[in-house]
């Protein structure tokens, strides 16, 4: 029988078991309303791995200032924050900025002994970075609006800005593969509800180039390259390809199925984000069972290169939960 880091390797070629795994995330918001109604997900299947944050997170409207001196506000307990405190708002900032040091990101001394402990039991040994990678620091450094007349101006000090960030995270990247991981995560929402809130173009001048150094360099060291991305990403899916993505968490509705099929399946592992604002929040049961069952249908294969992962909020209905979490089931096998 194969090791896990085996099949995780065979999986990254693109050449896997035909069952699609899956992960259910249930925020703690969602617990909190249903309680023990959701105990039942924790192991009902071999096919679905099911999270339940059962403990609270930040408290709402509680205030935190990150490594990188941006400050943020939590409006609602245990979910994502807004970026409020931008230290590099003005460009008379930036001389001044001092960025984290890689050496702090983590504990690394624990780091490197849990990549031996995965290495001596066969697993597979992954590292991993903030969700906030590039783009979407540099839109905390500056302030969105800022970053945006910034592209449009084409100021000169966003080349320097966005380097400083390219090289902390280059650094954290190098760490990981001295250990010996196989893989590292990386999270960068690049795309807004229905496009790129930068032009593919520019995109391409002021983001991809820190992308393909990065990427490349894990890559060229035999370490695959897991990214999560949020939002309308088709016009730069070939360019993420191209960096050297092996697996690429997107989002299902806000793309489109038949869209993610073309430009996706069979060339990078498609790790799908099942839509959270549609069709599981507002649909009935039989339209969640249909939508994974079309997921499955469209982007699977006998050779495996497809997983999901859903995200459960708040508003969530109950029936909608345990929909969702059948289906999964049910047609994991469809391609075995």
């Amino acid at each position: 029988m194969a090791t896990p880091q085996e099949q995780f390797l065979k999986r990254m070629a693109l050449d896997g078991e035909p069952k699609i795994r899956s992960h259910i995330s249930i925020t703690y918001p969602v617990w909190k309303k249903y309680g023990d109604k959701l105990d039942w997900l924790q192991g009902f299947s071999s096919h679905v791995g099911v999270g339940i944050s059962r403990s609270p997170g930040r408290a709402a409207n509680s205030e935190v200032t990150d490594r990188w001196g941006c400050h943020w506000i939590y409006p609602l307990e245990s979910l994502d924050g807004i970026c409020i405190g931008h230290p590099v708002a003005s460009w008379s900032d930036l001389k001044s900025y001092q960025p984290p040091d890689p050496e702090a990101f983590t504990d690394w001394e624990q780091a490197r002994k849990n990549v031996e402990n995965a290495r001596a039991n066969e697993n597979v040994a992954s590292g991993g970075t903030d969700h906030g990678f590039i783009f979407l620091r540099v839109t905390y450094l500056r302030g969105f609006e800022n970053l945006m007349m910034d592209v449009a101006d084409g100021s000169p000090e966003l080349d320097e800005l966005i380097g400083i960030v390219e090289n902390y995270w280059f650094e954290v990247a190098k760490r990981w593969i001295e250990l010996g991981v196989d893989t590292i995560g990386f999270g960068d929402d690049l795309g807004l509800q229905h496009g790129l809130p930068i032009s593919p173009v520019a995109w391409r001048r002021y983001i991809k180039p820190s992308y393909q150094r990065i990427f490349s360099y894990c890559r060229s060291h035999g370490v695959h390259v897991s990214l999560h991305t949020d939002g309308h990403i088709l016009e730069i899916i070939p360019d993420l390809i191209e960096c050297g993505v092996s697996v690429l968490n997107l989002q299902d509705l806000v793309n489109g199925l038949e869209n993610i099929r073309h430009l996706a399946k069979g060339k990078v592992f498609i790790h799908l984000d099942i839509d959270r604002q549609n069709i599981t929040v507002f649909g009935t049961p039989e339209e969640i069972d249909a939508h994974i069952l079309n997921c499955v249908k469209t982007l699977g294969s006998p050779k495996g290169g497809l997983s999901f992962i859903w995200g459960v909020y708040p508003g969530t209905p109950l029936e909608s939960i345990e929909a969702a979490a059948k289906a999964m089931d049910k047609y994991a096998t469809y391609w075995a």
